[in-house]
C-alpha cells in the first residue's frame, strides 16, 4: 500500500509540532529543575548563615514557593490555551520562564546586596512557577491533541522523556562543570550561574521553535462551537468529579516522583553521606533509565489501559516506599543507592508516563488545558512543592522518618482515586 501525499504532509506536520512542543518542553523544565540540581551550590550564596540542612531548607522554602504560583499560572496560562490557541500560551510560557532563569543568573549574593539577593531569587521562581504552572497543562492537551486515539499513551509517555531530559541536562551540565571545567571552589563561587545563563539563552531557542507551531485540530473545530464557553472556571466548575479526580490521581505520583527526582540527590548527600559528585551520578544514571521507559510504558497502556498502570503504581509505591528510603537511609555505597533510587524510578514510570494523556481525556476541548492544568497545579503545589521543606524540617527536627510514612499515606489516598475512577481511554473526551 502507497502512503498519499495528503497522508504524508500530515504526518510531516505532526512530527514538526511533536518536535517543536517536545524541545520548548524540555527547556522550560531544563530551567525548572536546574535550581533544584545547583541549589547545593548556590545556597550559601544567597542565605549564607546556618547550616548545611538549615541553607537547604532556606532554599527549598523558595522552591516551594515557585511551586505555590503554579495554580496560578494553571489558571490563567490553561484560560489563555482554551481561549487564544495552544500555540500561543506554549510560546507565552517558554518566555517567561527565559525571563526567570536570566533573573537568576544576574543577581549578586547576599554578601553584595543582603536581603535584596533572597527577594529577587523568590521573584525569579515566581515567575518560573507561573511559567511551568501553565507548560504542563497546555502541553499535555496540546501532545494529547496531535496524537491519534491509538498512540495517545506512548505520545503521553514521550512528553515525560522531555520532561525528564531537561532534568538530565540540567545534570548533565552540572557534571561537565564538577568533572571538567570547574574546580569545586570556582563551582560553589560564581561557576552555579553558568546553568542559568544556558537556560535563558535555550529558552530563546524554544521561543523561536513553538513561533512556528502548528495549532490543533480539535482547538480549532472547538472555537467554532464552544468558543464563548472556552476557558471560563465556571464551565470547569460543571464537571467538579473530573477536577477532583486529578487532584486526587495527582497526589501521590507526583510526590513519589519528586522524592526520587528532585529531593534525591540532597538526600544522597545530606542523608545517605554521599559525595555531591556521586550523588549527582547516581541521580543522572537513574533517571536516564527511567526516561528511557516513558515511551514504552506509554504504549503498554495504549495496549492494557490507563487504570491498570495507575493501581500497579499505588500498590507498588504504597508497599515501597518505607522500605526503599529506609535502605537507602543505612547505604553508604554509591551502586546500592543507585539500585534503589531506580527501583523507586521504576515504580514512579507506572504513574509518570502517562499521567499527562489520563488528565487530557477526561476533559472536553473548550476547557481541556484549564482542566488538566489548574487542578494538576493545585495538587502539585501542595505535595510536590512541598516535599523538599517537610522532609529537611523533619531531618532538622531529628524525625526524617516520618516523611517516609507521609508520603505513603498520600499513595494510599491516590490508590484509592485509581481503584474507583473510569477507565479514560474508554471514555475519552478527546
Amino acid at each position: 500500500m502507497t502512503t498519499s501525499p495528503a497522508a504524508t504532509e500530515q504526518r510531516k506536520r505532526q512530527l514538526r509540532s511533536v518536535f517543536g512542543g517536545s524541545v520548548g518542553n524540555l527547556v522550560e523544565w531544563y530551567d525548572w529543575y536546574t535550581y533544584s540540581a545547583f541549589a547545593i551550590y548556590f545556597a550559601h550564596s544567597f542565605f549564607p548563615e546556618g547550616n548545611q540542612t538549615a541553607k537547604l531548607l532556606n532554599v527549598a522554602a523558595i522552591f516551594a514557593v515557585g511551586f505555590l504560583v503554579r495554580p496560578i499560572g494553571g489558571w490563567v496560562m490553561g484560560r489563555y490555551a482554551d481561549r487564544r490557541g495552544r500555540k500561543a500560551a506554549l510560546t507565552l510560557s517558554v518566555l517567561l520562564m527565559c525571563a526567570g532563569s536570566l533573573l537568576i543568573a544576574v543577581t549578586p549574593g547576599y554578601a553584595t546586596i543582603g536581603i535584596a539577593a533572597p527577594t529577587l531569587l523568590v521573584i525569579a521562581r515566581i515567575l518560573q512557577g507561573f511559567s511551568v504552572g501553565g507548560e504542563y497543562g497546555t502541553s499535555a492537551t496540546y501532545m494529547s491533541e496531535i496524537a491519534s486515539k491509538e498512540s495517545r499513551g506512548f505520545y503521553s509517555g514521550i512528553l515525560y522523556v522531555t520532561l525528564v531530559m531537561g532534568q538530565l541536562l540540567a545534570l548533565a551540565v552540572l557534571l561537565l562543570l564538577q568533572f571538567v571545567f570547574l574546580t569545586a571552589e570556582q563551582l560553589d563561587a560564581w561557576g552555579w550561574r553558568i546553568p542559568f545563563f544556558i537556560g535563558a539563552i535555550a529558552a530563546l531557542v524554544a521561543l523561536w521553535l513553538r513561533r512556528n507551531l502548528a495549532e490543533t485540530e480539535s482547538f480549532s473545530e472547538g472555537q467554532k462551537i464552544h468558543r464563548k464557553e472556552a476557558g471560563h472556571v465556571r464551565v470547569l466548575l460543571q464537571h467538579p468529579r473530573e477536577t477532583l479526580t486529578v487532584i486526587g490521581l495527582t497526589m501521590g505520583g507526583t510526590l513519589f516522583f519528586y522524592v526520587f527526582t528532585n529531593y534525591m540527590q540532597k538526600f544522597l548527600v545530606n542523608t545517605v553521606g554521599l559525595t555531591k559528585g556521586e550523588s549527582t551520578l547516581v541521580s543522572a544514571g537513574s533517571l536516564f533509565v527511567f526516561m528511557l521507559l516513558q515511551p514504552l510504558m506509554g504504549a503498554l497502556s495504549d495496549r492494557i489501559g490507563r487504570r491498570p498502570m495507575l493501581i500497579a503504581f499505588g500498590i507498588m509505591a504504597l508497599v515501597g516506599t518505607l522500605p526503599l528510603l529506609s535502605a537507602l537511609e543505612n547505604t553508604h555505597s554509591a551502586w546500592m543507592a543507585f539500585a534503589l533510587v531506580m527501583t523507586g524510578l521504576f515504580i514512579s514510570s507506572f504513574y509518570s508516563s502517562i499521567s499527562a494523556v489520563v488528565k487530557a481525556e477526561l476533559f472536553p476541548v473548550e476547557i481541556r488545558a484549564l482542566g488538566v492544568g489548574l487542578p494538576y497545579a493545585i495538587a502539585v503545589s501542595l505535595f510536590g512543592g512541598t516535599a523538599e521543606y517537610i522532609a529537611l524540617w523533619l531531618k532538622n527536627i531529628g524525625h526524617e522518618s516520618l516523611f517516609y510514612w507521609y508520603v505513603t499515606g498520600c499513595v494510599f489516598i491516590s490508590l484509592l482515586v485509581y481503584i474507583f475512577m473510569a477507565e479514560t481511554q474508554k471514555t475519552s473526551k478527546i
